[in-house]
């Protein structure tokens, strides 16, 4: 992938969290955090998922020098994270993620052709960093899907967040904009 391509996927992972975001501010506080049996149980704790999977993935990437030590302690310290007590609501899941977003976004501005290629080392293996970048937005992605399974469980309404339909909104805005 090139770095047009990598700005691309993460333009429309901004958009479609949003749009993610804006659905769940629907719920109630019972609703977004009611255990649902899923993966991660609650609305709340999916979201909080995909936004420590965000976080996390760019913290190793903007590491000068990243060993699997590193990237070992940083899930484990993640997965020790309470969502109840870090994420109470939406309004910190929110923040969180406008927070993540900002730095994601400037991270992406600053990529080059030549930096998407750098080698990561995860676990026993080393992973470039455009891969690892294209896994996290299909991590991001499938985890939306769940909570959009379970926005019909609690009988609220997901909005779609379909890459065809980004491109198509863009491209409306695009022209309106002209």
């Amino acid at each position: 992938m090139t770095k047009d391509d990598i700005q691309l996927l993460y333009e429309y992972d901004r958009w479609a969290n949003n749009r993610v975001l804006q659905a769940v501010s629907t719920l109630s506080v019972e609703a977004f955090t009611r255990d649902l049996g899923g993966s991660f149980g609650s609305v709340r704790d999916t979201l909080v998922h995909i936004i420590c999977g965000e976080w996390g993935w760019l913290t190793i990437w903007k590491e000068p020098s990243v060993s699997s030590a590193f990237v070992t302690d940083l899930w484990a310290r993640l997965d020790n994270l309470s969502p109840s007590n870090a994420f109470p609501g939406l309004a910190a899941v929110q923040l969180k993620w406008a927070e993540v977003e900002r730095d994601q976004t400037q991270f992406v501005e600053g990529l080059t052709n030549e930096s998407l290629q750098r080698m990561i080392p995860v676990c026993e293996t080393q992973i470039s960093l455009a891969h690892l970048m294209q896994h996290l937005a299909n991590h991001s992605t499938y985890h939306r899907g769940q909570v959009s399974l379970m926005m019909r469980q609690l009988a609220a309404e997901p909005l779609a967040t379909d890459f065809a339909m980004f491109l198509m909104e863009g491209r409306r805005g695009r022209a309106d904009a002209q």
